[in-house]
This record gives structure tokens, C-alpha cells and sequence, in this order.
């Protein structure tokens, strides 16, 4: 029987789940369960649900409101001062084992073939809600920078400091928020670079300009105000290695639900 994070997040003690990451980072049984379900997760969608797509839904299922969670505005300057320009001068810089390193602005992306798709985003602290998501497929982006030999994973890069909050890492952090997926989830179809949420551009809180969409995992892998995608051969390099900013921190790499 294959352990589906959905599942697991409802056998948790209702007490863990309002009480947020931070207290499942630190609980050893709900980590121990949530690893169980990743790794029986991981296995089962490389073998034979690599190409399954996450459940779309109809407009009308679309939630009223969108939590922010996390981060509601990043702190670092460099991100405050693209924001006060509206995001002129913001550029997504694609680096590391590419032919052609890119640097797209937003109108770039905009004018690129556009993927929308209605899905259920879900936090690991036991909420969710329906979004109507916008932006362009991250595999041709991939493609156009065209990957090296020895290529394995796509790693995000954002100005997220996460609020400055020294409880959760903040600007003490070894990195900023980070994230990362491997070559099957890039180019998965439904992952996408989102600069729009129900037809709206993404609020601050929401991630402006730009937040990974990969459909298949949980809300802490939907990183948000992206600045640079590295494609790399190892995750050793970034943070403490473990391919993200929570599992730098305790979480599971693969989120897949």
C-alpha cells in the first residue's frame, strides 16, 4: 500500500498540525512517519506514476481566499528595492551545468507559451486551498538554456530571508529559502514558474514576482520570490546540502503528496 502524504497529514495528532513546522521539525514520530510516506511516495511515482499529473479543478472550486503562509514580505534589501520599481528591473537568472545562461525579465516570461491550472495546494500544517495558477512550463526554459552532461537537479534560488525571524532560520540562516526538484518533476507538464493566482499578478505575500509551481509535492517545495534557477549535478553546495530550506531543517526532500 503506497503511504500518500495526504493521508498521513490526517493520522497526525490534530495538536501537531496547528502548532506548524516548526513543532514537526522537532517531533522525532511525526518526522519518522512523514519520511516512511516519502520514501514509499518517491519510489512508486519514479517506477510508475512519473508522468501522472496532479487533480485539476473547475473554476468554480476555487477557494475565496489564498493563505499567505510563511514569509510575508522578504526583508533583504535587494528584493525591497525591485518591489519599489515595480519589478523592472527583476531578472531570472538560469545558471550552473547550461550551454546558455539566461536572463529573463518578466515580459520574457510572460510572452512565453502560458500554462493555467486549477489545483489544491497543501501545507504540511494541515490546511489547503484551490488556486488558479499562471506561467510558463519550466521545461522549455530548461531547454533553452540547454542542460550539460551530468546534470541532475534544478535548484531555486529566492530573496525569501523568511520574515528575518530568528526562530525559523531567518537571516541567520546558511541560505536564504531555497528549494530544489530533480530532472523528472522539471519537466514534469504541470510544473510551471507562476507570476499570476486567479487571474491576478502574485501579491507580495503570495510570492511577486515569481514562485515555483510543482503540483505534485507540498507547499513548503512551492517556493516563493524566485531570483535564480541553478541546474547542478549535486545539492551539497546549497544550505546544509539536504536540498532545501526545511529539509535543511528536518523535512523530507521529496513532498510528494
Amino acid at each position: 500500500m503506497i503511504l500518500h502524504r495526504r493521508h498521513l497529514l490526517t493520522a497526525l495528532p490534530a495538536g501537531l498540525l496547528l502548532t506548524g513546522c516548526d513543532a514537526l521539525t522537532r517531533n522525532h514520530t511525526a518526522k519518522a512517519v512523514i519520511g516512511a510516506g516519502e520514501q514509499a511516495t518517491y519510489r512508486w511515482q519514479r517506477l510508475v506514476g512519473r508522468d501522472g499529473l496532479a487533480r485539476e479543478f473547475a473554476a468554480s472550486d476555487i477557494s475565496p481566499t489564498f493563505k499567505v503562509n510563511g514569509t510575508h514580505e522578504p526583508t533583504n534589501p535587494e528584493w525591497q528595492q525591485l518591489a519599489a520599481g515595480q519589478f523592472a528591473d527583476w531578472r531570472l537568472k538560469v545558471t550552473g551545468l547550461v550551454h546558455r545562461e539566461l536572463n529573463l525579465t518578466l515580459p520574457q516570461l510572460r510572452a512565453l507559451p502560458q500554462r493555467t491550472q486549477i489545483t489544491r495546494h497543501d501545507c504540511v500544517e494541515g490546511w489547503s486551498a484551490i488556486g488558479q495558477w499562471t506561467g510558463p512550463q519550466l521545461a522549455p526554459i530548461l531547454k533553452a538554456a540547454g542542460l550539460r552532461d551530468g546534470a541532475r537537479y534544478i535548484v531555486f534560488l529566492c530573496a525569501d530571508d523568511y520574515g528575518g525571524e530568528a526562530s525559523k532560520g531567518g537571516l541567520q540562516s546558511a541560505s536564504r529559502y531555497y528549494e530544489s526538484v530533480d530532472l523528472v518533476d522539471a519537466f514534469h507538464p504541470q510544473t510551471i514558474l507562476a507570476h499570476n493566482l486567479n487571474n491576478q499578478p502574485l501579491s507580495t505575500g503570495n510570492g511577486a514576482p515569481l514562485r515555483l509551481r510543482v503540483e505534485r509535492q507540498l507547499g513548503y517545495k512551492q517556493a516563493k520570490y524566485l531570483m535564480q534557477i541553478i541546474v547542478a549535478d549535486s545539492l551539497a553546495p546549497f544550505g546544509d546540502g539536504k536540498g532545501g530550506y526545511w529539509p535543511d531543517r528536518g523535512y523530507e526532500w521529496y513532498a510528494g503528496t
